[in-house]
């Protein structure tokens, strides 16, 4: 059943019609951000007259993880609902009625997943490390992913017992869609060991997973019966590593681990929020942030790479890591790869020469275009070898673009949002088209909405207090059709969460914000 559960994404992110379900991070295994199945939105009917805010669930914490979305869930005593659900920081998942009209009514089920029965709590930014990039508490914040046909969420919990993180546990928990309720053998603590010498008396030899030191920002994967999970440090404090921790996804069992940088340290996989991709081979594709590269000597660590592994073994089988990758690897320059992500391209936008594409951007803004069957390693003077390099394309760009109609969309911060054609594996140097705003820091994270090729929507949430939902025509973005900051007295977001990803299904856009998942649709 895992196998089909990896074809049906597939074939979302190729446009088959399939149910319109969003079960993993940007909607397909390719991270390409589209529903191709969206009939009801239109560029027409989006505006601030016939499109706005319908209403908002309140939830108990801030909504990092991307909404996701489940067609005709058989509830006991509800009966069969469309299910969105919303996971927060304060350790809850909640499953609201998709369809509701009336907020006080809605609500289907909601666990938290905090053992306050032996003394636990959420964490605070004071025990991690003082990190103050996620205010208030820390609990859920990676997207869950959800296998449909075994009807099972997984997702991952982070919580304390005693002051100042004095015991820190990551867990993963497989929730029953239609109840909430824990699946046998869930849940089980995060735990892995690599070989290496690690880079510091905190990170010993062999290298162990330190609860203290990390937490998983990276969405999900779900891949052929196994889940991956991948972690990232407390606003680079002490010593972390970028590490990926695999799980049976149906008794929990580990399955496999792989550390980017055993002999040193850093290289964390947090990818603005992302989740790794997959091919259709199994593949898996994750992009490592700052942290010591020496691969091309014959050592084992992949800083500032994007990094090919193979499934369920995460091995290795191949890499790119650009020439300047030393320069990016300075702090204060701020120009690491890995707030990025990788999305695969279908293989129409390729050549005969370079079938099987993938392209990925950092905070640098160059965007990079790579062959997957030959990603090109490491060379210290240029990035000729790669399929192509665009430098200074955007601004910084956080999470990766989205890909529709032979289009990639970047949404940069400081930039405005741009279009660029991709054809015969070559990406346009120019924008066919942007907006007219420009986005403020961190920039923003698209999403798609089509009838197939038609009615192309760009949708983003842009970061602030007010934050804004924003909707751009695909084929022309200097047509905003919408934003909720045209009324504000109706549709206004109050505080949005940085990186936030919108959920498009049947008509409604989901965006989580720090007190509520505000669901926008036709008036």
């Amino acid at each position: 059943m895992h196998i089909a559960f990896v074809a049906l994404f597939l074939l979302l992110a190729a446009g088959d019609q399939a149910p319109v379900n969003v079960a993993t991070y940007r909607n397909n295994l390719a991270r390409t951000g589209e529903n191709l199945q969206e009939t009801i939105l239109t560029p027409a009917n989006v505006n601030p007259e016939q499109f706005g805010k319908i209403l908002s669930y309140p939830v108990d914490g801030q909504i990092y993880a991307q909404p996701l979305y489940l067609a005709s869930v058989p509830i006991p005593e509800k009966g069969t609902r469309n299910v969105v659900f919303a996971a927060t920081e304060h350790n809850s998942v909640y499953a609201f009625d998709a369809d509701c009209g009336a907020p006080d009514d809605c609500t289907l089920w909601q666990v938290n997943l905090t053992d306050s029965a032996a003394g636990e709590t959420t964490l605070t930014p004071e025990d991690a490390l003082n990190c103050q990039s996620i205010t208030g508490e820390l609990g859920i914040t990676g997207t869950p992913v959800i296998d449909p046909s075994a009807g099972t969420l997984y997702v991952v919990s982070l919580s304390k017992r005693g002051d100042r993180g004095a015991e820190i546990f990551h867990r993963l928990h497989a929730l029953d869609v239609a109840t909430g309720a824990e699946r046998p053998h869930s849940p089980v603590l995060i735990d892995a060991t690599v070989p290496g010498v690690g880079g510091d008396s905190f990170s010993p030899s062999p290298v162990k997973f330190l609860p203290y030191f990390h937490k998983n920002r990276a969405g999900l994967l779900l891949l052929n019966g196994v889940v991956y999970t991948g972690w990232t440090s407390h606003c680079d404090a002490r010593s972390y590593h970028g590490w990926i921790i695999a799980f049976d996804a149906g008794d929990l069992h580990p399955v496999s681990v792989f550390n980017s940088t055993p002999n040193a340290n850093q290289g964390a996989f947090w990818m603005g929020g992302a989740a790794p991709a997959a091919d259709a081979q199994g593949n898996i594709y994750a992009v490592s942030a700052n942290g010591e590269f020496d691969w091309d000597e014959n050592g084992l660590d992949l800083g500032n790479s994007v990094i090919k592994l193979s499934s369920p073994g995460l091995t290795v089988s191949d890499y790119f890591t650009p020439f300047n990758q030393s320069r990016m690897d300075k702090a204060e320059l701020e120009l690491e790869l890995g707030s990025g992500a990788a999305v695969l391209l279908p293989d129409s936008v390729g050549s005969a020469e370079h079938r099987h594409l993938l392209v990925s951007a950092g905070k640098e803004g160059r965007i990079y275009l790579l062959d997957r069957d030959q990603m090109g390693h490491f060379q210290p003077d240029s990035d000729s070898q790669i399929v192509q390099s665009i430098e200074d394309a955007t601004g910084a760009i956080f999470g990766g673009p989205a890909y529709f109609n032979n289009t990639l969309f970047f949404a940069a911060a400081n930039d405005r949002v741009k279009a660029f054609p991709i054809a015969e594996a070559r990406i346009g140097i120019s924008p066919s088209s942007q907006s007219a705003c420009v986005l403020k820091y961190p920039g923003a994270v698209p999403a798609v909405s089509a009838n197939d090729s038609l009615n192309g929507i760009i949708w983003l949430i842009e970061y602030g207090i007010p934050g804004q939902l924003r909707a751009f025509d695909a084929s022309n973005l200097a047509n905003e059709l919408y934003t909720s900051q045209r009324n504000p007295a109706r549709d206004s977001l109050g505080a949005t969460i940085k990186f936030s990803v919108p959920t498009i299904a049947n008509g409604r856009v989901y965006v989580g914000t720090a007190n509520s998942l505000t669901v926008f649709g036709l008036l």
